[in-house]
């Protein structure tokens, strides 16, 4: 049985690894650790209750003196770190919390690890990182995981700082770290702001599609599902102190996921009469595709090769990019309330509601 916390939980890929934990590990003590800042959202959790194989912490990974109790109380023998500031748009707009949050916390986190496992057999901490670290590629070529750093946005200048800091624990205190940097992620539970959310849910409202540039703009897409798998693989057989690329070798332009999406909307409206009078449109949706200014620093091309955690640890991609993403469109159409909820803001307040009583006062 681990004892495992997982920071940053009640964000999109956190809350899936949340979710599979306790579905493929009943048998795990989870501890969740997450300050619900405006992308953490702990509805995402809330169909798992606080009881002797789960605990939800509400704090910043931050503070020491939180992370070093739990670490004590619980006996932490397993981290994985999805706790970070992730959207490439804030980051260009306000850069100080990124560089706090992502580089700050984690050092915070690997302090806290250094202190307690005194005794670092059967420990784990693994580091959740991006393949943005890596920086722009050209049209041919894949990132692999001795490809040079070159991180072109606050975002990825932070996750590429704290990556070093994760390696250099191992490296000078013998800490059994982990590190994967993972491929564009997409599926359940993924905040509104980023590109496929926003596209489904704009598409289904009838609301302009907004594609940066030219849309030509490529990146690897890897359904968050199989993510969860590749952590767990690496968590279980991974070689200390070592980096795996998680990719879905399947790359796309912006804008033809944009159509697709489209696409799958249209189709999905035409045959269902209920779902055509909640979302009523005449005529193609990709009428709404509406190009937009160019972020700056867009990097122009991302992908992965993936083939050391296929060939070492026996990963494979289980969902193609056609079912993964009706999955996806197909969660956020049953799940209208809660993409809703988000987009006023009723979100936020979440927590307190379920928790009234310790907020008294």
């Amino acid at each position: 049985m681990r004892k495992m916390l997982v920071t940053g939980a009640a964000g999109f890929i956190g809350a899936n690894f949340a979710h599979h934990v306790k579905k493929a590990h009943p048998e795990d003590r989870l501890i969740v650790l997450d300050k619900l800042t405006y992308a953490g959202n702990y509805e995402n959790l809330a169909s798992l209750k606080d009881g002797l194989g789960y605990r939800f912490v509400k704090g910043d990974i931050k503070d020491f003196e939180l992370v070093d109790g739990l670490f004590a109380e619980e006996g932490i023998d397993t981290v994985v770190n999805f706790a970070a500031e992730s959207h490439v748009d804030r980051s260009i707009l306000g850069p100080r919390e990124f560089i706090e949050t992502n580089i700050m916390g984690t050092f915070t986190l690997l302090e806290a690890a250094r202190k307690n496992w005194t005794k670092t057999d059967g420990k784990r901490f693994l580091h959740v990182s991006t393949d943005e670290v890596f920086g722009s590629l050209g049209s041919t070529g894949f990132f692999t995981e001795t490809t040079p750093y070159s991180p072109n946005s606050p975002y990825s200048a932070s996750k590429a700082g704290s990556d070093h800091l994760v390696r250099a624990y191992h490296h000078t205190y013998g800490l059994p770290t982990l590190t994967t940097n993972c491929s564009n992620n997409y599926g359940p539970y993924q905040f509104p702001e980023k590109l496929i959310p926003l596209m489904i849910i704009n598409a289904l409202c009838g609301r302009p599609l907004p594609v940066y540039g030219d849309g030509a703009n490529v990146r690897d897409w890897l359904f968050v599902e199989d993510h969860c798998k590749a952590i767990d693989a690496v968590l279980a057989k991974g070689t200390l102190g070592e980096t795996y690329n998680v990719g879905g070798r399947n790359e796309w332009k912006n804008i033809d996921i944009v159509n697709l999406v489209c696409t799958i909307i249209d189709e999905r409206c035409a045959s269902d009469a209920a779902l055509r009078e909640l979302y009523p449109f005449k005529g193609s949706r990709k009428d709404l595709i509406t190009f937009v200014k160019d972020r700056p620093g867009h990097d122009r091309r991302y992908a992965i090769d993936c083939t050391r955690i296929e060939s070492e640890l026996g990963w494979r991609v289980e969902n193609t990019f056609d079912e993964g993403i009706r999955k996806t469109i197909d969660w956020y159409i049953e799940k209208r309330g809660w993409w809703e909820r988000i987009l006023s803001g009723e979100y936020a307040n979440y927590y307190e509601l379920q928790y009234k009583d310790r907020f008294k006062g």
